[in-house]
């Protein structure tokens, strides 16, 4: 049963959220330690996150897609490897120690911050590709749909750079692309756990209801404002999960 107090907590946390992860991903930050206090199993607080950050996911890439920032027709196979990816990456999550793994990923965050900080002009417009389509959805759009789906964190940050730097797209052609990769993952994973009955459907609609309203507030943003408004928060977001994950995996 989900009180009152909840369902509060719950829409407006989904909100915020939703808002950020749009702009620059990180809304498990906010979202996740929320469902982690309040569900009765870890397991269940994971695939209720799994289920609001689909709605989120899913109300981004349709305003992206509305307003011209993203072309589906291009990201089918992308989204279809990044679906797999997340999909074999959480059924294996049972299986793999993720220990050393969560030490060394502040690390690479890091490199992520300080890259992009000293290259102020990196996504400010489209660039030739280093690599084609083809070759950047089998490498990227697997691997870090693979990645989403045994660990998660920094998941769209990986993959905004990844668009900027293999396919030369700016970083708002980046982030509505991140989003639509960012569903099919989020999907992917949230078969498996309706599946192993393991979501909290309640909280997770109500959530859900907010993430969608902050995810269209945030994709209007990043179509209204650019780069010069995505980039500080990139940033603001990629410190903050650096700083919380080593805090989790060195300090705690």
């Amino acid at each position: 049963m989900i009180e009152w107090w909840q369902i509060a907590l719950l829409f407006a946390t989904g909100l915020v959220a939703g808002f950020v992860d749009t702009i620059a991903g990180g809304g498990g930050l906010l979202t996740l330690p929320i469902l982690l206090n309040i569900c009765p199993d870890p397991k269940i607080a994971l695939g209720t996150n799994k289920l609001q950050a689909t709605f989120g996911s899913t109300s981004a890439t349709f305003h992206f897609a509305r307003a011209g920032a993203l072309n589906l027709r291009e990201v089918r196979r992308a989204c279809l490897l990044a679906f797999l990816g997340s999909l074999i990456g959480t059924l294996l999550v049972a299986q793999v120690d993720p220990r050393r793994l969560k030490q060394f990923l502040p690390l690479l965050l890091f490199a992520v911050a300080v890259f992009v900080w000293l290259r102020p002009q990196l996504g400010e417009k489209d660039i030739h590709p280093r690599l084609s389509r083809v070759k950047f959805d089998f490498i990227f759009a697997f691997g870090i749909g693979f990645y989403d789906g045994i660990l998660g964190p920094g998941t769209g940050t990986f993959l905004a750079l990844a668009f900027m730097l293999g396919l030369g797209l700016n970083l708002t052609k980046a982030t509505a692309n991140t989003k639509a990769l960012n569903w099919a993952s989020n999907v992917a994973s949230l078969v498996v756990f309706a599946l192993a009955q393991k979501i909290w459907l309640a909280a997770g609609l109500v959530m859900g209801a907010g993430q969608m309203i902050g995810a269209r507030l945030g994709s209007r943003m990043v179509i209204t404002r650019g780069t010069k408004f995505i980039r500080p928060v990139f940033l603001a977001m990629v410190t903050l999960i650096t700083l919380k994950m080593i805090y989790d995996n060195w300090l705690k």
